[in-house]
């Protein structure tokens, strides 16, 4: 049974007075609206969301309090929700920029209560410290400023409220870039952006920091998945709504070019029992909005016991 995958995401890396701009988020929201409307075939692309979602709910699980409100920022049909307890929280509100991936599952029940609204990642209209927690999985990857939705975050969270999010990393789906380069290389005489630029683990805490979080911590985590070939990886992403959107795209791929690639993939990077595997990096980050209660670093030189004891204890 053909497994899940999502589209390599990412964010631009270099800022002017104006935030450049490197994804057309008109045509990411036609593209979510798209994929949500073929519901039960949108339905069988969220194994990756809903694994990773998993994983954004369990750290929030583990913070030791429990949450009045929380916003899941880039919530889709509602991948985290599906893992949060009542004990947890007392309200999520989902917010997505498409009206219709956020209502796809709309009559399920959950434990906790809902509010759905519809919202850009890039302008939050929430009040300065009015939120408890803010949660993001595997949206981030497509906002063009991304220290400033950090910074907006940050303004939006309470005093030692926190924010938990993964993103997709550099390392995403580089079995498909080489392959679309190689063979667009040879076919065409050149490449096009097919593949978003991608942030890498390095930069994330930069930003975090840039932004005004303490206390940030950034783990990193590949998950591969098979597929009987580089075909089935583009159909699936384009029913997860997750294609291409760079502003720079071209908006199609010659059929010769991309029987060259699925031909490539399979010869550099191909399983032995004939799939495909296709890797996605994810970045997840933790950051707390200081407060008067945020524990400080130690003094540099305040150390009474030296790293060579320890270890050799």
């Amino acid at each position: 049974m053909l497994s899940t995958v999502i589209r390599s995401l990412s964010i631009r890396r270099h800022y002017t007075t104006a935030p450049f701009q490197v994804f057309d988020r008109h045509a990411k929201r036609l593209q979510r609206d798209r994929a949500a409307l073929d519901v039960e075939q949108s339905r069988t692309v969220d194994y990756l969301r809903d694994t990773v979602a998993a994983r954004v709910a369990d750290r929030l699980l583990d913070v030791n309090r429990s949450f009045n409100t929380v916003v899941d920022l880039g919530s889709g049909c509602g991948h985290i929700i599906k893992h949060v307890k009542k004990e947890k929280m007392n309200k999520l509100i989902m917010c997505d920029m498409s009206e219709k991936a956020l209502n796809r599952d709309i009559n399920i029940p959950y434990e906790v209560q809902v509010e759905r609204r519809v919202i850009d990642e890039e302008h939050l209209p929430f009040p300065e410290n009015s939120l408890d927690a803010v949660v993001s999985s595997m949206s981030l990857n497509w906002v063009n400023d991304l220290p400033g939705t950090l910074i907006q975050i940050k303004k939006a969270l309470k005093p030692d409220g926190v924010f938990i999010g993964a993103m997709l990393g550099g390392d995403t789906l580089f079995e498909l870039r080489t392959s679309l380069q190689l063979a667009e290389n040879e076919r065409e005489n050149g490449i096009s952006p097919r593949i978003s630029p991608m942030v890498e683990s390095s930069n994330m805490s930069r930003l975090l920091s840039r932004a005004g979080f303490s206390l940030i911590t950034v783990d990193v985590e590949d998950i591969q998945v098979n597929y009987p070939s580089a075909f089935e990886l583009m159909q699936d992403l384009r029913a997860m709504g997750e294609s291409n959107a760079v502003l720079t795209r071209q908006p199609f791929i010659k059929r010769d070019t991309l029987i060259a690639a699925a031909a490539i993939y399979k010869e550099l990077h191909g399983n032995p029992d004939g799939t495909i595997p296709a890797t996605f990096q994810i970045i997840y980050l933790i950051g707390w909005k200081p407060s008067e209660n945020t524990p400080l670093p130690k003094k540099r030189g305040s150390a009474t016991t030296s790293l060579k004891d320890v270890l050799e204890s």
